[in-house]
């Protein structure tokens, strides 16, 4: 028997993932986290939804319109996935090492900009795209427990 109030479960096309070194302290993975779906929330247009407003009038921000799932790797892996998903052109959002130190979006720039693509020093990414091509991408990753 169905429960007819239930809401149909959505099904999405595409799929919003962050892949996190599973060696950070959680702060670091906190912080990763917030800042690169931060790149998708300004870049990708309808990505989120219209604001809240509760009972009270209060208006809220909007929020992204679908889950994003969060993953771990370790460092090998999210080096693979980063690889993966330049190759298949997918836009990603990247964090670095080098960006626990940096404390303004100018040397944020500068200090990624400072290294190349193969020697990042990678601890995050997010990225989204077609689902299947985030599955692939991802591949190798564990839903972050």
């Amino acid at each position: 028997m169905t429960d007819e109030s239930s809401p149909t479960p959505v099904v999405w096309d595409t799929k919003i993932a962050v892949v996190l070194r599973e060696d950070l302290e959680t702060w670091q993975k906190l912080n990763v986290t917030a800042f690169t779906v931060s790149g998708i929330a300004a870049t990708v247009e309808n990505v989120t939804g219209e604001p809240y407003r509760d009972a009270s009038g209060v208006t809220y921000l909007p929020m992204f319109r679908q889950p994003v799932l969060v993953f771990a790797a370790d460092g090998e892996t999210l080096s693979r996935i980063h690889e993966r998903a330049l190759r298949r052109e997918v836009p990603t959002a990247v964090y670095t090492e080098e960006l626990f130190v940096t404390n303004n979006d100018e040397d944020n720039r500068a200090a990624v900009a400072a290294v190349a693509t193969e020697k990042l020093r990678l601890v995050g990414l997010a990225l989204r795209a077609d689902r299947k091509v985030v599955d692939k991408v991802v591949k190798g990753a564990s839903l972050h427990p």
